[in-house]
C-alpha cells in the first residue's frame, strides 16, 4: 500500500481497514474526555443533548493540513495521540497572563495506547526542548519555514496544531492517529464539575505566580488549584519545566482514578455537566469532532487505570549553550520512540541518568 493511500484513511474515506477496526475500540487518551466518554443518553431530549454537545466541539483537520508526507501508518493495533495544553491568554484565559496574540503548547504528551487497549505509556515533551522544527503549513494555508534549535512549543505558536503534530512526527518517526488540545479555562471548569481531584503533597508548595499555597498533606484541589499545580514551576524541584512535568504526571494519575471513582453513571445530572464541560474543554482533530465519534474513542477509559499507565519524560539533558533549555539525548530518545513504534514497553535504560527536574514524589 502506498503512503498516499495510508494517509487517506480519514473520516469519510471509507477504504482503510485500520480505521474501521479502530472505530470499534478507540480508547481514552488519559487526560481529557472521561466525562464525554461514558455518555449514556436516552429518553426525551436525546436529540437536543447531542446537538448541544456537538455544538461545543470545534475540530481541526490535521490530515488535510499535513498531506501525505508523514510516517507510515503502522497497523499493529495501537494508538498514538498528541495531547497539548494550550497556554493562550485570549478570552477567559487572559487571567493567566497578557494576551500577546499567540499561544504555545504549555504541556505536550504523546499518549501511546497498546494493542488490546488495557495499558498506555505517556511521553511528556518539555516545552523548552530544542528541536529541529520542520517546515509546515498553518491553518490558513500559509507556509511556515523550519528552524534549527527551535523551542518545541514554538511549533504550535507559529503553525498551530498541524505544525505541532508534524514536529512530533519528525522527532519520533511515529504517525499520530489523533490530536486533542485542552485549554486553561476548560481544564479548570472540568475539574470543578468533577468535584475536584484528591492529591497528597509531601512538602509545601507555594507559588505566587500560579496562586498556589499547599501545606504538606492530603488536599482535594478545585479547578483553580489544579490549574495552579500543573502550571507550578519555580517553587518545586530545581525550578525547571522538568519539575513541572513531574507534578503534571502525578496529577494526571490522580485524575484518572478520580474519573473512575466518581460514579457518574448513577448521577445523570452530573454526567451531563461533565460531558458539557469536557466537550467545551477540548479541541480534537476532525475525526473526533462529534459526540458519537468522541464516545467511540473514549469508551474504554475504564480499562486503563493509573496502575496501567507508564509516564516518562523525553530523555533530555540541559543544553550546554543555554542552561534554560534542554536537548534530547539521542540514543535514549531513539529507544523511547522505537519501543512505542513497536508497541513495546519503554525500557528503563531509556530514562536512566537523564535530567529530571528533581520534583518526583512531591505530589502523590
Amino acid at each position: 500500500m502506498t503512503e498516499q493511500s495510508k494517509s487517506g484513511r480519514a473520516r469519510g474515506a471509507g477504504s482503510g481497514t485500520r480505521r474501521k477496526q479502530r472505530a470499534k475500540r478507540r480508547k481514552a487518551p488519559i487526560l481529557i474526555s472521561g466525562a464525554a466518554a461514558v455518555l449514556v443518553l436516552g429518553g426525551a431530549g436525546l436529540g437536543y443533548v447531542y446537538l448541544k454537545l456537538d455544538g461545543n466541539l470545534q475540530g481541526v483537520d490535521i490530515n488535510a493540513q499535513l498531506g501525505t508526507e508523514r510516517p507510515v501508518d503502522v497497523d499493529n493495533g495501537s494508538l498514538d495521540i498528541l495531547v497539548l495544553g494550550s497556554d493562550s491568554r485570549s478570552g477567559d484565559n487572559g487571567a493567566y497572563g497578557k494576551d500577546e496574540g499567540g499561544a504555545r503548547s504549555d504541556t505536550a504528551m504523546v499518549v501511546h495506547v497498546y494493542e488490546g487497549h488495557k495499558k498506555a505509556s505517556v511521553v511528556s515533551i518539555p516545552r523548552d526542548t530544542l528541536v529541529d522544527r520542520p517546515s509546515c503549513t498553518d491553518g490558513k494555508g500559509t507556509a511556515v519555514p523550519g528552524e534549527r534549535r527551535a523551542m518545541f512549543n514554538t511549533a504550535y505558536e507559529v503553525g498551530g496544531p498541524a505544525c505541532a503534530v508534524k514536529t512530533v512526527e519528525s522527532m519520533s518517526g511515529i504517525r499520530m492517529d489523533h490530536y486533542i488540545e485542552v485549554d486553561f479555562t476548560g481544564f479548570k471548569k472540568l475539574i470543578d464539575k468533577l468535584g475536584g481531584v484528591e492529591i497528597t503533597t509531601t512538602q509545601p508548595i507555594k507559588d505566587a505566580k500560579s496562586h498556589l499555597d499547599l501545606a504538606p498533606g492530603t488536599h482535594t484541589l478545585n479547578g483553580e488549584q489544579s490549574l495552579g499545580l500543573v502550571r507550578t514551576r519555580k517553587s518545586v524541584g530545581d525550578g525547571s519545566d522538568l519539575g513541572r512535568i513531574q507534578l503534571q504526571q502525578a496529577f494526571m494519575k490522580a485524575f484518572i482514578e478520580q474519573v473512575k471513582d466518581v460514579g457518574v453513571l448513577t448521577n445523570p445530572a452530573k454526567l451531563l455537566g461533565l460531558a458539557d464541560a469536557a466537550t467545551k474543554a477540548v479541541k480534537p482533530d476532525s475525526e473526533l469532532d462529534s459526540v458519537q465519534e468522541l464516545m467511540g474513542f473514549a469508551k474504554g477509559l475504564s480499562g486503563i487505570g493509573a496502575q496501567n499507565v507508564h509516564m516518562v519524560t523525553l530523555p533530555v539533558e540541559y543544553d550546554p549553550r543555554d542552561p534554560n533549555r534542554v536537548v534530547p539525548l539521542e540514543v535514549q530518545s531513539r529507544q523511547v520512540w522505537k519501543a512505542l513504534k513497536g508497541d513495546l514497553p519503554i525500557p528503563a535504560s531509556a530514562t536512566k541518568d537523564t535530567a529530571t527536574g528533581k520534583a518526583e514524589g512531591v505530589v502523590r
